[in-house]
């Protein structure tokens, strides 16, 4: 297993050329520790565990490893699905360009003009606009901002010994850091 910076992570999650719409993902925070854990999973790229933490509010430090090369019908469970009403995620890349700037503000609109006269779901529109905004990861999401959902639980026992791993990694890096705490 390689320890990365969670930035290389989210890089990799950015460059794959899987379709974008089929990530997954659980978040929440950290058990026994500053900061929040996080699981992206895609059926064909794998599952990606990163944990992460605020060292102050302009910077996010973190580090991360894929801990399975595909979702299969043990880890499926664990995460939501589009029928699942908790939230949604997406990974954004900034336009190359003012033209690729223009060019997806244009679709965007039309988008969004699109929904406002024809009936549609939010699935429907989140979907539409991520393609706009042509994101290149995006999908449900479980996400507790006071406490840690069920699945993320599951999934650091199914994956124990990655989990504790980058857990001593993230506290070395805080220690370094200097940070007692993350900003909160």
């Amino acid at each position: 297993m390689r320890v990365r910076d969670w930035d290389d992570i989210l890089s990799d999650v950015s460059e794959d050329d899987r379709d974008p719409d089929g990530w997954r993902a659980v978040a929440g925070h950290r058990r026994g520790g500053v900061g929040e854990d996080l699981y992206l999973g895609h059926p064909d790229a794998g599952v990606y565990l990163l944990k992460t933490y605020a060292k102050n509010p302009y910077e996010l430090q973190g580090v991360g490893t894929q801990v399975a090369r595909k979702v299969d019908d043990e880890l499926d469970p664990l995460f939501p699905r589009r029928t699942d009403d908790d939230g949604r995620f997406a990974i954004q890349q900034p336009p190359e360009d003012e033209s690729a700037a223009e060019s997806m503000a244009t679709r965007l609109e039309e988008t969004i003009k699109v929904h406002a006269e024809a009936p549609t779901t939010a699935e429907d529109f989140f979907t539409d606009l991520m393609e706009a905004v042509n994101s290149p990861a995006f999908g449900p999401m479980e996400y507790d901002i006071d406490d840690r959902p069920d699945r993320l639980d599951d999934l650091a026992e199914t994956f124990e010994d990655a989990n504790e791993l980058l857990s001593k990694e993230l506290d070395d890096l805080i220690d370094e850091a200097g940070v007692d705490r993350g900003f909160e």
